[in-house]
């Protein structure tokens, strides 16, 4: 049975949006669905830079370079899956669809990881492109327009991405060093296995939620032929895909020429709407621009700040034996998750005393947070013995620090977008703030790349400094930021009118 056929067997949306309590009960299953993707997403992100450094022996800025036009094309594929969902397949189908995707790259990887390694990042890149948009815009269609409780519930979505992230990153690499590449590959394909097949198995409580919008609206026939030739694109987009991560000068052509495309797309959908709706987008575009910013200093952490850990980090925390690269793809993850609530309890108690800080000055105190972590991992190098190995505890101690910084931004990014974008908007301008996240991306890569020696055979020593003294510079640009964001912070509220 599709899901066209099960629309008068679940709830409706009316009853989904009338739910009592803090949270609609739909908001469980994605949760799990979204955990278990992302524990096969970030399994893989703390692999990629190490692979391909340590396997396909590619120099340290070479392999930082391909981690940012990795990670940036799986968010411009976010982008692209977003478009095809509002427009042909619907978040469902687009979810599943990706999941597939993901699942036969995985274990591609896990059947010869040398051999098989970009063809089967390729297959991620795309799956997760049709998957991750998707399902978070289904979290918004569980709540009206207006409805308080939204916030809560992305909140709790988050942390359901930061469970998967948690144990994703910190299983994974260590299957790895203590198994082999296969086995870490494989633990991401059975993360994603079980994340499709709890979307799968509980997709009629949804009710009509992720529909095709083509439904009803075209014959069977016509809209079964628009679904299978987006099936049969993205499977023929792989090449090109393929040949943009092989060869670096075609990703930078790439990245000029999408990035500025969307943008005039987007400018010209803005036209269709009254002038307080385009103001509300054009609020949104400030954030997504800022938030590039953001992503390229805070996704070090998959390739600079990933070969530090491997190769510059003491194996202890506060005395307990502890696997470098594990503290820095899964301390993040736990900080988020311990101190989400008590942040939430924060801007609660704030608010009744009416001195909660509004959206805008919160992304400029992620800047703000974001400076301070960067400097600690710089400060770092004081710490450093005559082999060039420094302490995880000060590294831990930074992840901590820009774990307050992440939960004043992204948690309410995603939310943001759903608020501010018109409702036939909602998918194209959650894939327009994944879009910017995968500049952020393709700019950490380049990022890491300068700050990676030049010398393939430096010392310890020498490539803690090259590091460092490029964290000291992300701190300061980041603060910088923050403050222009604060101050410019009047200006952006106008924009957003009622929104909050």
């Amino acid at each position: 049975m599709n899901p066209e056929e099960l629309v008068k067997a679940t709830p409706t949306l009316e009853e989904i949006q009338n739910f009592e309590g803090k949270y609609p009960r739909q908001l469980w299953l994605l949760f799990l669905s979204e955990m278990w993707e992302r524990f096969s997403f970030y399994g893989m992100r703390g692999m990629l830079t190490i692979f391909m450094v340590e396997q396909l022996r590619l120099s340290e800025k070479d392999a930082n370079l391909k981690y940012g036009a990795i990670q940036a094309f799986i968010y411009t594929m976010a982008f692209i899956g977003g478009l095809f969902a509002d427009k042909i397949l619907g978040f469902r189908k687009s979810i599943f669809w990706g999941g597939l995707l993901m699942i036969v790259g995985s274990f591609m990887l896990a059947f010869s990881p040398k051999d098989l390694y970009y063809i089967g990042i390729c297959f991620t890149i795309v799956g997760t492109g049709f998957f991750k948009p998707n399902i978070s815009t289904m979290v918004g269609s569980l709540y009206k327009t207006g409805d308080p409780r939204r916030d809560a519930g992305f909140g709790l979505f988050y942390s359901g991405i930061n469970i998967g992230a948690l144990l994703g990153g910190a299983l994974c690499i260590w299957a790895a060093d203590a198994y082999s590449w296969n086995v870490a590959f494989s633990l991401a394909g059975i993360g994603m296995i079980i994340g499709l097949g709890i979307f799968v198995f509980t997709r009629k409580t949804i009710g009509p939620i992720g529909l095709s919008p083509l439904l009803n609206k075209v014959s069977d026939a016509k809209k079964r032929s628009y679904e299978w030739m987006v099936y049969a694109g993205s499977l023929l987009i792989i090449p090109f895909i393929l040949l943009l991560i092989r060869k670096s000068e075609y990703s930078d052509m790439f990245m000029y020429i999408v990035g500025p495309a969307a943008l005039l797309y987007i400018i010209y959908e803005m036209f269709k709407f009254n002038k307080l709706e385009r103001r509300k987008l054009v609020a949104a575009l400030i954030f997504i621009v800022f938030s590039i910013a953001f992503w390229a200093f805070f996704e070090q952490a998959g390739g600079s700040l990933s070969l530090f850990a491997r190769y510059n980090l003491k194996h202890d925390v506060l005395g307990i034996p502890m696997n470098p690269n594990s503290i820095n793809n899964g301390a993040n993850s736990l900080f988020v998750i311990i101190f989400s609530p008590i942040i939430g309890i924060l801007w609660l108690w704030l608010y009744k005393r009416k001195m909660e800080p509004n959206t805008v000055i919160k992304f400029g105190l992620g800047f703000l947070f974001l400076a301070a972590a960067f400097y600690v991992f710089y400060y770092t190098r004081f710490f450093a013995d005559a082999n060039g190995m420094t302490s995880l505890n000060v590294f831990t101690l930074a992840y901590l620090v820009i774990t307050f910084g992440e939960l004043c931004l992204s948690p309410i990014g995603l939310s943001l977008m759903t608020k501010l974008a018109p409702a036939r908007m909602h998918g194209m301008m959650m894939g327009m703030w994944f879009l910017a996240s995968a500049y952020g991306q393709y700019a950490a890569g380049i990022l890491g790349a300068g700050m990676a020696t030049v010398n393939e055979k430096a010392s310890l020593s020498e490539k803690l400094l090259s590091y460092t003294d490029g964290y000291k510079q992300l701190a300061i640009y980041a603060l910088v930021l923050g403050i222009v964001l604060i101050i410019i912070s009047p200006l952006i509220r106008k924009l957003m009118h009622e929104v909050h």
